[in-house]
């Protein structure tokens, strides 16, 4: 498998991280903000992401996140200053663009810690407006593309439209 990740020199963002393990399209998630994962070492959700994205048909997984400060807490993004960090947006729309050119799939997999946050709304807005399809694997009661952690991988892709 290859595994790659673009983290900032001051280690406190990472903009993108991704595993290949055959050369067909990519599954892009994108979350809410990235955890410890690198370019060697995979945690828990990536884990998951990768089974997703096997059972879906697709040979590589890309995750791209709202908001790039890396964090085990999602609270930790109140006192981070500017969780979004410097150049997440350029990587945001890379990783869109190069996955729907490869007629990958990409999957909202932000959570419920994203209720209410402009930046949600705004990545949906802009995947619109590309006429980019997004699609979640869950939704949460009130309408927000679940996170995959801990979901079932009986969990299949559903478009998403917006809440």
């Amino acid at each position: 498998m290859h595994k790659s990740a673009v983290i900032s020199p001051c280690g406190k963002f990472r903009y993108r991280l991704g595993r290949r393990w055959a050369s067909g399209p990519a599954m892009l998630f994108i979350m809410l903000n990235p955890s410890t994962a690198d370019a060697s070492v995979d945690d828990p959700t990536i884990r998951k992401c990768i089974g997703f994205a096997e059972r879906n048909g697709a040979d590589a997984i890309e995750v791209v996140n709202l908001f790039a400060f890396r964090a085990t807490d999602p609270k930790a993004l109140a006192y981070a200053g500017w969780p979004v960090g410097p150049d997440n947006a350029e990587y945001i729309a890379r990783a869109t663009k190069e996955v729907h050119e490869d007629e990958g799939r990409i999957v909202f997999a932000w959570g419920a810690n994203a209720r209410g946050r402009d930046e949600a709304q705004a990545m949906i807005g802009d995947l619109a407006y590309r006429d980019i399809p997004g699609y979640t694997l869950r939704l949460l009661l009130d309408g927000t593309p679940a996170h995959p952690l801990m979901l079932p991988y009986s969990c299949s892709l559903q478009r998403y439209y917006g809440n």
